[in-house]
C-alpha cells in the first residue's frame, strides 16, 4: 500500500505553512527541538548573514562568558606586544632589568589598567608614541565596555518562554479511542496567560507518483488556555477527520512525519508576549503509552506540587 493511501482523505492539507512541498530539497527536520529552524544559510560573505547582536543574545551563557574574557584577554595582549615593541622603557615606573617575559608583563598589566580605565598610577606613559597608544586603548575600552553592558543588559532583559516540552509525544488511549499528546510545563516563577497553542503535522507523502510534503493543522481538545501555571498536556483526538487516522504501530516507524509545535503566552512581568517552539519527528512518538501525573497536592491540603521531575514520565499502555 502506498503511503499516500495511508493518508486519511478527509483531512485538510494546510498551505500556509511557510514550508516548501518538495522533499528533495529539505534535510532532516523542519524545527530543531530548541525551536529553531534547522536551516544552514549560503550564498553570501558569511559576516553579511551573521546578525552579531542576535548571536550574542541568544547564544548559551558559557559561551558568551569564554568569547568576552576571551576578547579581553586578546585586546589586552595585542596592546601590550605594541607597547613592548616601542619600548618598555618609555613606560614611566616599569623598571628596565629583569628578563623579557618579565617586561611584557608589565607592559600588559599595565594595557589592562588603561583599557578598563583602572589607572593606578604606578605606571605611566612617557613619550608621543606611547602616550597615543595610551589614549587610543583608552577609547576602545570604553567604547568595548558600553557594548559589553549593553549586551548584558540585552540577555538580562529579553523575555524569554520558560517552557519546557516533554522529551516524547505519545498516542494514548482517549475515550474510546486514541489521540496524540504532548505536554509542556513552566519551570520558573513566572505568571503566563493567555496561552495559545498549534500543532502542523508535516509528513513526505507520494502524491501522482511524485514525492512531495504535505502539511496538515492538528485541531486540539484545547487550543487555549486562561493561564497556564501547572503542566498542558496538548490533545489532539486521532477522529475520522484526523490525517493520522487509521496510523498503527508500524505506520509511525516506517513514514517520515514531523509535528511542529508552536505556543503563544502573555508574560505578565514583561507585559509581552513570548513564543515557544519544538518538534517530533515520528521516531520520537511513543504508540501506546500515557503521561503520569505531574502535580498533587500537599500533606496538609493547602498547596499544589507541580513535579517539574515528572514532566517526561510515562507509563506503557495497551491500544
Amino acid at each position: 500500500m502506498s503511503l499516500l493511501r495511508k493518508i486519511n482523505a478527509k483531512a485538510t492539507a494546510d498551505a500556509n505553512t511557510g514550508f516548501g512541498t518538495n522533499p528533495g530539497s529539505y534535510g532532516g527536520r523542519f524545527i530543531n527541538k530548541d525551536g529553531t529552524a534547522n536551516i544552514s544559510k549560503r550564498g553570501m560573505p558569511f559576516f553579511n548573514r551573521i546578525s552579531w547582536y542576535h548571536t550574542m543574545i541568544s547564544m548559551p551563557r558559557w559561551k558568551f562568558m569564554i568569547i568576552l574574557f576571551s576578547f579581553y584577554i586578546l585586546v589586552n595582549f595585542v596592546f601590550a606586544c605594541i607597547y613592548y615593541l616601542i619600548g618598555v622603557e618609555y613606560l614611566d615606573g616599569i623598571e628596565t632589568t629583569g628578563s623579557e617575559l618579565v617586561k611584557f608583563g608589565k607592559a600588559y598589566f599595565f594595557s589592562a589598567q588603561t583599557f578598563t580605565t583602572v589607572g593606578y598610577g604606578h605606571i605611566s606613559p612617557n613619550g608621543f608614541l606611547t602616550s597615543s597608544l595610551a589614549a587610543a586603548e583608552a577609547l576602545v575600552g570604553l567604547l568595548s565596555f558600553a557594548i559589553a553592558t549593553g549586551l548584558f543588559f540585552g540577555r538580562f532583559s529579553k523575555p524569554i518562554a520558560h517552557l519546557k516540552f516533554s522529551h516524547h509525544a505519545l498516542i494514548a488511549p482517549y475515550r474510546g479511542e486514541t489521540a496524540l499528546m504532548l505536554r509542556l510545563t513552566p519551570f520558573k516563577n513566572t505568571n503566563f496567560s493567555e496561552a495559545v497553542a498549534k500543532i502542523t503535522l508535516g509528513m513526505s507523502v507520494e502524491e501522482n507518483g511524485t514525492p512531495t510534503n504535505k502539511f496538515y493543522s492538528l485541531k486540539l481538545e484545547l487550543d487555549k488556555i486562561n493561564a497556564l501555571t501547572l503542566s498542558w498536556t496538548l490533545v489532539h483526538p486521532i477522529t475520522e477527520d484526523s490525517p493520522l487516522y487509521g496510523f498503527r504501530r508500524e505506520d509511525f516507524e516506517t513514514t517520515e512525519g514531523e509535528l511542529m509545535v508552536y505556543i503563544k503566552t502573555f508574560d505578565d512581568m514583561f507585559s509581552t508576549d513570548v513564543v515557544a517552539r519544538t518538534s517530533y519527528t515520528f521516531n520520537e512518538i511513543v504508540y501506546g503509552a500515557k503521561f503520569d501525573m505531574m502535580y498533587t497536592e500537599n500533606d496538609a491540603n493547602t498547596k499544589t506540587i507541580l513535579h517539574l521531575d515528572r514532566l517526561n514520565s510515562f507509563q506503557k499502555v495497551e491500544i
